[in-house]
């Protein structure tokens, strides 16, 4: 019994320590969260406008019925291609029925940029960098 305790103290150690790992990095980062929502067959946030900077899009998926993602790509270029595709702002795990995810702490410049989820699937939305 006291092994298993020892075991699960380690468990929850090296958890918090992660979690906090990652709010320092998106702290030194100066990333904002942008938190975005999926429907069936759209996002219910339709255009966005935001600063130069450092982000990390939150999804979530709103009663889909099965897995979301994000894609984010500058305007202009393919977005068929996934080469063509940011892929820092792709969540790190595709995103459950009724559940939350996150991409990586992604670097926007000024520009045009197009959203979307192939997965739903959803219309390409403008995010706009100014």
């Amino acid at each position: 019994m006291k092994r298993i305790l020892s075991i699960f103290v380690i468990i929850i150690a090296f958890s918090l320590n992660g979690n906090a790992q990652d709010k320092m990095m998106k702290k030194e980062m100066g990333a904002k969260t942008v938190t975005l929502e999926q429907t069936k067959g759209e996002f219910t946030q339709q255009n966005l406008t935001l600063t130069e900077g450092n982000y990390i899009f939150e999804i979530s998926n709103n009663n889909v019925g099965h897995d979301v993602g994000f894609v984010l790509v500058k305007k202009g270029d393919d977005a068929s291609k996934p080469e063509n595709h940011i892929k820092t702002a792709y969540v790190t795990n595709v995103v459950k029925n009724n559940t939350k995810g996150q991409s990586n702490i992604t670097t926007l410049e000024k520009g045009e940029y197009v959203y979307f989820c192939p997965l739903n699937p959803t219309p390409q939305y403008t995010l706009t960098v100014e």
